[in-house]
């Protein structure tokens, strides 16, 4: 759970004479803190007709959650905004997460697109042993109803339960005739293609990127609503937008469907800002960033002091085209949630702009060393090369040097 009584910028820009407000997907158990509004999913909420809570009234709502989002978002500038103050919003859409249900909209979207499977969806991970372990596998863990939305092969207890959860209980008469409808084609084709003797994994791979993408396509549409809001009102040159996700998600690199590696897919995530008032647009920075370094961006550039128990580092001269010779130039990851969700092993590490070296432990304990340069699917474990041995040392310095920054001492070592 999240703790809401401590220190965040949020507060910062509040007490600085900010409107603020909170809306979407919060997902941190307490809630909210430090916004004058806010109207938020339970958990991470339901796409279909979704509670939502506001101010500590939840209540169903009827809809889509991206659009309702959206629409509650739009209602509060137009309606609850004091616009004698600058605003602050936290706008956040659940999408794309599992289980990935598109709007009614995008159900045949892509229908009848065939996606290219990625070079490493067949990984057999024969240099990675915590990869082994995993439970995010399209092949073994994707479930053909509440993952895939087949409904015409047999369901395990657990794939019919929470299919019952986000489909059954949720969505009204209507919108399951028009699912019924719309996917009958994806359905049989699935079927169709088990018979055939195609594999699941390739299988269940068709149906997640094209869900995956209608979701993401309702996001895009959103965030266009809401851009488009800006503008009319006059009030986008001097409102810095700031589009960045939580982590990034596989799209069937090494087999997968989830997140929390290290690796590429689930380290990197989409950041994009707009700020026409001092940030020429069509730019694109290569230098290290990582999410702890919003909330420092956000505060230089409302001219408020960071305080020094903030970690992250501020984007602004980056952004505004600057030179930063003392930037960062590496990276630090940890995840530590084992066993939940996924089975991902705890790992800790470090990425450079070419190198990666991750240290595994619990279950699996051992180290792993990537040449991003020579090796950008990570499929081999180059921590045994003698070829790297200089660059490994110099890497695990920089691990210890960063974890002490960060006053990371779990787990020792």
């Amino acid at each position: 759970m999240f703790d809401g009584s401590q220190q965040t910028f949020p507060k910062l820009l509040q007490a600085s004479g900010y409107h603020t407000a909170m809306i979407g997907k919060w997902h941190l158990k307490s809630e909210p803190t430090g916004f004058d509004y806010w109207s938020i999913f339970p958990g991470q909420g339901h796409y279909y007709n979704p509670d939502i809570n506001t101010m500590g009234d939840t209540q169903q709502h009827l809809g889509y959650a991206t659009d309702l989002v959206s629409d509650r978002a739009l209602k509060w500038l137009e309606e609850e905004w004091d616009d004698s103050k600058p605003f602050f919003m936290f706008y956040s859409h659940k999408a794309p997460h599992r289980s990935w249900m598109p709007p009614i909209r995008h159900l045949n979207t892509f229908e009848d697109r065939i996606f290219t499977e990625p070079a490493s969806l067949t990984d057999n991970y024969d240099t990675r042993l915590a990869a082994h372990s995993q439970e995010m596998h399209l092949q073994h863990q994707f479930l053909p109803t509440y993952d895939a939305k087949v409904t015409t092969i047999p369901l395990s207890e657990r794939d019919a339960s929470l299919w019952k959860r986000v489909y059954e209980d949720r969505l009204t008469p209507t919108e399951k005739a028009a699912w019924d409808k719309e996917l009958a084609d994806e359905r049989l084709e699935y079927t169709r293609g088990l018979e055939s003797g195609k594999t699941r994994q390739s299988l269940n791979y068709q149906r997640y990127i094209r869900d995956y993408v209608r979701c993401v396509l309702a996001v895009d549409e959103n965030v266009g609503r809401m851009l488009d809001y800006l503008e009319k009102e006059g009030l986008a040159d001097n409102t810095l937008v700031v589009y960045l996700s939580d982590q990034g998600m596989y799209l069937g690199e090494h087999g997968w469907f989830d997140k929390r590696w290290m690796y590429e897919e689930s380290l990197q995530f989409p950041l994009l800002v707009k700020y026409p008032n001092t940030i020429a647009p069509g730019q694109e920075r290569h230098e290290l960033t990582s999410n702890i370094d919003l909330a420092s961006t956000l505060l230089d550039f409302a001219g408020i002091q960071i305080p020094d128990d903030m970690q992250g580092e501020s984007l602004k001269p980056l952004l505004e085209g600057k030179t930063v010779p003392t930037w960062r130039d590496a990276v630090y990851y940890h995840y530590y949630e084992y066993p939940y969700m996924a089975h991902v092993n705890p790992h800790y590490g470090i990425r450079s702009d070419r190198y990666k070296l991750i240290r595994f432990y619990g279950d699996v304990d051992g180290w792993e060393f990537y040449d991003l340069q020579k090796d950008p699917t990570e499929q081999l474990n180059s921590y045994g090369n003698e070829e790297y041995a200089n660059e490994i040392s110099s890497m695990k310095e920089k691990l210890r040097n960063l974890r002490a920054q960060y006053k990371d001492s779990n787990p020792k070592g």
